[in-house]
């Protein structure tokens, strides 16, 4: 059989032998452009997979077509064949806009009321595992990334969740920097932050991976992805998976699902995982076979825009009219300061590794409506709605600015409220942090019942407070615990024997005692386990 260069010279040479007035050379010459230009749309598909895509999901782009050269046939009769057709194509285009239009709020409508329907009510949320908490943000693991970086011809890309050895981590893809590198150098490794430490714990694995993030078509995961995997699928963010010291990236997909009536539109399903491997080789694997990939045991396969899009969709439980009128029981993902992360948040627990969306009334409410959970391995959805008044993420950052007075909230700011459980209370998890991201002043624990705000400054007190180290002390009707219990207490007391303030001082902390006169100071230190004796 003929390759396609000798079809292509054997056509060039027919053309050569016809005359230029011959109307077989046009036909020859269009017949060859036409093979070239396929050719190339075939080979950089990839490149095209955006406007590809977007027609495969808007199966009422031909209804739109149909109406519009129906009206255009039509009006020939009447205004003439050029202005029916400027006519038809006004019609096609009003068409597709308002088809489209009322399809999108037909998937949401779908989406919202399938994922109602499906979802199981938990009576109550998972403990969250105090061996694994999320401590550093991701605007924090990013400056951390790059201030221990020391390759000057890469730089950190990305920045997703990954798991090593049982331990969680940002992850982020040593990319090549500036032009000349991205034509001519490969991904050069991985750098991990340790997100369960307050400090900046860096680990980076070097090596170069035949197809990754950040390089040129012909040395990119993306390119190689799209031409031996599904083409007609969404695929999402990628992340960094390090097993046995050898580095793969993990991308999750989304597949459409058709609908015919009453108007043509698709919804997003979760249709498996593409995992690269470090000489470029491509699995695309099931939702099955992905968790049982040895690669993938311990990491998170659900697509995350699908979690938060899937639960924001549930806004229509009661139709697509309430969301325009009443609103009765509409609700929405609250928003949440992140500097860029917003939800779902991914928290380990008790059950394994969990999406967390908590959303809250629709309009200015701020209360808590609802917590849903999705199993990051799984897909399984469940809701959990509280039985008395709970605040929501936005509110807890309010407390925690009003709890610590003495914090310049023009260099700090409250960063991703994450929901936690400790001993079946809901908390919200602030971490504090200055403008520049470049650390974790302290993280506060606001429970969302009692408002209280426990403010923790160590990666030891945060796993501390996670295993429920402290007693329900002045415990209200409701219950809740006030927090851990110092080890001293400090009052300082007016002549006539009231109180004015008092200090609390936890662990292994000290008290300083300063007594100053016109002449001298004398300076007393005390172990906080050890009270002073009163006087």
């Amino acid at each position: 059989m003929p390759s396609l260069d000798e079809l292509l010279l054997a056509v060039a040479r027919r053309l050569g032998r016809m005359r230029s007035d011959d109307p077989r050379r046009f036909a020859g010459l269009a017949l060859v452009g036409t093979i070239l230009v396929a050719a190339f749309a075939w080979y950089f598909r990839p490149w095209l997979h955006g406007i590809v895509y977007g027609l495969y999901t808007t199966p009422v782009l031909p209804v739109a077509a149909l109406v519009g050269l129906g009206i255009a046939a039509l009006a020939r009769r009447h205004v003439g064949s050029l202005a029916s057709g400027q006519f038809g194509f006004v019609v096609f285009v009003l068409v597709l806009v308002a088809g489209a239009g009322l399809a999108g709020f037909l998937a949401g409508e779908d989406i919202g009321k399938t994922t109602m329907e499906r979802a199981t009510t938990a009576e109550s949320l998972s403990e969250t595992d105090p061996a694994k908490p999320r401590v550093v943000t991701r605007s924090v693991a990013s400056r951390y990334a790059s201030n221990t970086l020391n390759f000057p011809q890469y730089r950190i890309q990305g920045g997703d969740i990954t798991v090593r050895n049982g331990t969680p981590y940002w992850s982020y893809a040593l990319a090549p920097d500036g032009a000349y590198n991205h034509y001519t150098k490969r991904q050069h490794g991985t750098v991990l932050v340790d997100m369960t430490q307050q400090n900046a714990e860096v680990d980076t694995v070097v090596g170069d991976i035949d197809k990754g993030i950040g390089p040129a078509f012909y040395n990119n995961y993306r390119f190689a992805m799209l031409k031996q995997a599904n083409y007609l699928v969404a695929y999402g963010d990628p992340f960094m998976v390090v097993h046995e010291n050898e580095q793969y990236i993990a991308v999750p997909y989304t597949k459409p699902e058709f609908h015919w009536l009453p108007l043509p539109y698709t919804t997003p399903e979760w249709g498996g995982v593409v995992l690269v491997g470090p000489d470029g080789d491509i699995e695309d694997l099931s939702p099955a076979a992905a968790r049982d990939h040895s690669v993938l045991r311990e990491q998170k396969l659900y697509p995350f825009e699908l979690a938060r899009e899937k639960v924001a969709a549930t806004k229509y439980r009661n139709g697509i009219v309430n969301t325009f009128t009443s609103h009765e029981d509409e609700i929405e993902v609250a928003p949440v300061p992140g500097e860029g992360n917003d939800q779902p948040f991914l928290v380990f627990t008790s059950d394994g590794p969990e999406y967390v969306v908590a959303v809250e009334p629709y309009g200015q409410a701020q209360g808590l409506k609802e917590v849903w959970t999705v199993d990051s391995r799984t897909g399984e959805y469940a809701v959990y709605s509280p039985s008395q008044s709970l605040f929501g993420a936005r509110k807890a950052t309010d407390y925690v600015r009003q709890a610590a007075r003495t914090t310049d909230w023009n260099r700090f700011t409250p960063s991703e409220p994450i929901p936690v459980v400790v001993d079946g209370q809901l908390y919200w998890e602030v971490r504090v942090v200055p403008s520049d991201s470049s650390g974790i002043a302290y993280i506060a624990f606001v429970n969302a019942r009692s408002s209280d705000v426990h403010e923790v400054s160590t990666t030891a007190e945060v796993t501390a407070f996670l295993e429920g180290d402290r007693v329900a002390a002045a415990s209200g009707d409701d219950g809740a615990t006030a927090g851990r219990t110092p080890a001293l207490v400090v009052e300082r007391v007016a002549p006539n024997g009231t109180v004015i303030e008092t200090l609390e001082v936890y662990g292994n902390e000290s008290v300083r005692v300063v007594q100053g006169n016109a002449t001298t100071n004398a300076t007393t230190a005390t172990n906080a386990t050890e009270p002073p004796a009163a006087g």
